[in-house]
């Protein structure tokens, strides 16, 4: 496990590269240990998630509904939104010799995995005011709708520092990292059986 200084060094790299300062990379630990570790930002994205996680179920679940039923719920958004984050990096690392990116392999996921911890905590404010006004979204839903703009923009631009293949091949990456995380997203919420529990959970 990283220590809290290299953890900090880590998001301040991605950070970095979000806002296109390609020197970033070098606040990031680009070997074999520094690869696996890389997914340990699950774990400090962690407390972002579940706060969205509760919003949701919250908006779904009334306090009504028994804790059992709720607790189920949480659950399965945890799965599907795991999902999405670790299975479409899975992809790309299967993908990256084919299409001649085997070389930015693990800048990208390395960063990737930090850069996304960022954005999660990004997305905390609007969750936190779903908690705590649940009947806001008139306020909520403009707030949302910015930071999901904001949030991608970051992640291209932190794409095209670690790739460092040009716009063009950054914007492919970035488009199909995207689809795959979407596509997988729906694919678990589908077979979980959060679609049917309305909107909120898409």
């Amino acid at each position: 496990m990283p220590s809290s200084s290299d953890i900090q060094q880590y998001l301040l790299g991605s950070w970095r590269m979000m806002n296109g300062k390609a020197d970033g990379m070098r606040l990031l630990d680009i070997t074999a240990d520094g690869f696996w570790d890389s997914f340990l930002a699950i774990l400090i994205a962690l407390p972002a998630l579940i706060a969205v996680w509760v919003a949701v179920t919250n908006s779904v679940a009334p306090p009504a509904v028994p804790v059992a039923t709720r607790m189920s719920i949480l659950l399965r958004l945890a799965t599907a939104d795991l999902g999405s984050w670790v299975l479409p990096v899975a992809a790309f690392m299967a993908a990256a010799r084919r299409a001649g990116l085997a070389d930015k392999l693990a800048q990208y996921v390395i960063s990737s995995n930090w850069g996304n911890a960022l954005l999660t905590w990004l997305m905390l404010p609007p969750a936190l005011l779903r908690l705590l006004f649940p009947d806001a979204d008139e306020v909520v839903n403009p707030i949302w709708g910015g930071l999901v703009i904001l949030s991608l923009v970051l992640d291209w631009r932190l794409t095209n520092s670690a790739l460092g293949k040009g716009g063009a091949v950054a914007t492919a990456v970035f488009c199909a990292m995207f689809v795959a995380s979407e596509l997988v997203l729906y694919l678990l919420e589908l077979a979980l059986g959060l679609h049917s529990l309305g909107p909120a959970t898409g």
